[in-house]
């Protein structure tokens, strides 16, 4: 009994290791994220925004886990200078990591197009985000989801896909290997 207690503690359940390369690409997107909404704050915190921040969330189906914690790491931020509270820090926060996970697992190793990865993020961040801004506005739960819909489609959908598509083709060209070969 006592070499299986040992073995256990000894033995590491997953061994998760991160090089500087990947703590160095989680501080730049939670860095970009966060400087980027607080300093369009006027376009990020109302009912109706176009957080342009948000087009750096497709950039997951190319980076991986270092953009989806950075990501996540800088809504943490950003909207801890939001003013919208406790809900909006918790709620974007998770909106971001899923749509960002999601996207990230479907996409890996190009197992579907980019852009069905792009849409999923837009419908999961408009369906989480737009039920708390319906209850923090109170406004219709539609009016809320759409709201969000129409800002996150703008910039998620229009712009992220269009940092995809750049990233990618520069990377191909560079012949660096990524997550999505």
């Amino acid at each position: 009994m006592g070499h299986l207690v040992r073995s256990a503690i000894e033995t590491p359940v997953r061994d998760v290791k991160m090089d500087s390369k990947q703590i160095a690409l989680i501080s730049i997107f939670a860095a970009l994220y966060a400087i980027g909404v607080v300093f369009l704050a006027p376009f990020s915190f109302l009912p109706i925004q176009v957080r342009v921040a948000d087009a750096l969330l497709p950039l997951a189906i190319i980076f991986g886990m270092p953009a989806i914690i950075g990501l996540s790491l800088g809504t943490v931020v950003a909207n801890i200078f939001g003013g919208l509270g406790f809900i909006d820090i918790i709620g974007g926060t998770v909106a971001n990591f899923i749509a960002a996970y999601v996207a990230w697992k479907l996409c890996r190793r190009n197992k579907v197009p980019f852009i069905v990865g792009i849409a999923c993020q837009v419908v999961i961040v408009s369906m989480i985000v737009g039920v708390y801004i319906s209850y923090l506005f109170e406004l219709p739960l539609i009016v809320g989801i759409t709201d969000i819909f129409i800002g996150t489609f703008l910039a998620v959908g229009v712009l992220g896909s269009v940092l995809v598509v750049i990233i990618k083709n520069r990377i191909q060209s560079a012949g660096i290997k990524n997550d999505t070969n």
